[in-house]
């Protein structure tokens, strides 16, 4: 007991030391990467360039600083490169012989919230953990360290003096205002103050309507695009259909869209002791909603997923976050988290009446089994969105529920699968679908030629197992019957330069060990028990 409350307390000195602090903790100048080259050659590679094209190679990639200059095919599958038919490239060109590998764009993580204090996560940690795993960009949606900072980062990102994907700031609604949002008029005078400081964007909750459309109005009048989590305290007001019609450009998670569906009510079937501020009560349920909701392909179905596609909108599900709801055990249980998650967050994870999603009340079998009916629905509609031509993004919103940074993107992409997705669907709604719900999608998002050098190399078919992509890798047994790890992403490419992604996972690591042991150190004091 002893040790648990000095755990706790140490826990909360650091904490507090951040808090009095005069800012969060900048990320290191960076110390990784080779390049960008005058010109680099990735030879003999199979490419996958995430527009939805079948995988195709032997291939040589040419890039000149950070950009694709030219994509050549220059052999067939299983038959060993003319060296006399390939090209001459300069003599002063840095080979990267990747005979046999894959290569794939550098992922977008959609929803990328770059650590917090109340998780004791470094922006080191966290932008090491998903450029680990191929993130090159992620939509960081709130700026949850404060958008002075977000956007600093976001800066040395661009100049690559740090290790960390490309940053998309958005402001949560309201952020850094010395009052609350009360009229419309103030709604506009906010978004043009953010747009002046430089944030990408806007992350909603909700509002009133008349704050939500001058809001969104006004954003869209200076080239700020839009999020929103449909929060249940604001929703009734306003589900993803009234939003969507307003202008607001992508919807997080699911909330706002049963609500959209709903044919016999206006407001989720609450029971009537339910409070929001019971993290059990609030997922639990959520857990419920979707069978609220109008059923697969009725008429009400059919018409709000037309309707949303005319509007061009994104949805960005993120499932992995969820998980836990229909799968506690599996989700505690993962195999990276002894190596790679801060003790600190693995505190933060656990039942909690105050930490955001520690909603471990009393969760059990009726509980789980609610969810899994509810992700089928959910998955039905997503998958078919995507089906009718509707853009469908991959976010993790990773550092809460039991899910890591980097590992909970993979795990996305395989939820992305179970829902329908081809494993090539898969990979476009990374990297392409992201790039163009930001805007962005003749810089990033596929492999061709005059596109920025954001990719991924990897030495297994991720189209055949998704679960190559895990920084952990995937359990092979050989022909000697031995269990051998395979996969892990071997190069993440971000502007041209090359990162050693298994380096990477390794400082993480080195991270994670260093603060074990000075909580070991703390418990060794004399008089601790």
């Amino acid at each position: 007991m002893i040790r648990l409350t000095l755990l706790i307390f140490f826990s909360s000195f650091v904490f507090t030391l951040f808090a009095q602090s005069s800012e969060v903790p900048k990320s290191p100048e960076r110390a990784e990467g080779s390049g960008p080259y005058k010109q680099l050659i990735i030879q003999g590679v199979t490419l996958i360039n995430g527009a939805g094209s079948p995988p195709i190679g032997p291939v040589d990639v040419i890039v000149e600083q950070n950009k694709i200059k030219d994509i050549k095919v220059v052999g067939y599958p299983g038959v060993p490169i003319d060296e006399k038919k390939r090209e001459k490239y300069d003599s002063d060109a840095e080979i990267l012989e990747a005979e046999g590998m894959y290569l794939l764009p550098g992922f977008i993580d959609m929803h990328g919230h770059i650590g917090g204090k109340s998780q004791g996560t470094s922006a080191e940690y966290v932008f090491k953990l998903w450029m680990a795993h191929g993130i090159t960009t992620i939509r960081d949606p709130s700026a949850g360290n404060g958008l002075e900072w977000t956007l600093e980062h976001k800066k040395k990102s661009e100049q690559n003096t740090i290790t960390a994907p490309r940053i998309e700031a958005y402001s949560y609604f309201g952020q850094g205002s010395k009052s609350a949002i009360s009229n419309p008029k103030m709604a506009r005078a906010w978004v043009q103050e953010i747009a002046k400081k430089g944030a990408d964007g806007i992350k909603f909750f909700g509002a009133r309507p008349d704050i939500m459309e001058a809001a969104l109005s006004e954003a869209k009048i200076l080239g700020l695009r839009s999020a929103c989590h449909h929060a249940q305290t604001d929703v009734a007001w306003l589900n993803v259909l009234n939003t969507a019609k307003m202008g607001l450009t992508s919807m997080e998670h699911w909330y706002g869209l049963p609500e959209a569906l709903f044919t016999d009510k206006t407001i989720q079937n609450y029971p009537l002791d339910y409070n929001y501020q019971n993290e059990q009560h609030r997922f639990g349920e959520a857990g419920k909603l979707w069978k609220q909701a109008a059923p697969p392909y009725s008429e009400k179905w059919n018409k709000v997923m037309d309707e949303l596609i005319s509007l061009d909108f994104t949805i960005d599900p993120t499932f992995n976050i969820y998980e836990a709801n229909r799968d506690l055990m599996r989700a505690r249980l993962a195999e990276w988290h002894s190596d790679y998650t801060l003790p600190s967050l693995w505190r933060f994870y656990q039942p909690s009446r105050i930490s955001h999603g520690s909603h471990w009340h009393y969760w059990g079998t009726e509980e789980e089994v609610t969810w899994k009916e509810n992700y089928k629905l959910w998955m039905t509609f997503v998958n078919e969105y995507k089906n009718r031509g509707g853009r469908v993004t991959t976010g993790s919103d990773s550092g809460f529920i039991f899910q890591l940074y980097g590992f909970a993107y993979i795990r996305e992409l395989e939820l992305l699968r179970e829902a329908g997705f081809h494993p090539l669907e898969v990979i476009r709604a990374a990297t392409l679908k992201g790039a163009e719900a930001l805007g962005r999608d003749q810089e990033i998002g596929s492999i061709e030629i005059g596109k920025l050098a954001d990719m991924i190399i990897i030495e297994e078919n991720p189209l055949q197992n998704l679960k190559v992509l895990y920084g952990t890798g995937a359990i092979k047994l050989n022909e000697n019957n031995e269990v051998t790890r395979v996969g892990g992403v071997k190069y993440t490419i971000k502007d041209g330069i090359i990162y050693d992604a298994k380096k990477l996972l390794s400082d993480v690591k080195k991270i994670v060990d260093q603060a074990k042991e000075e909580e070991e150190f703390i418990l060794k004091q004399p008089g601790i028990k």
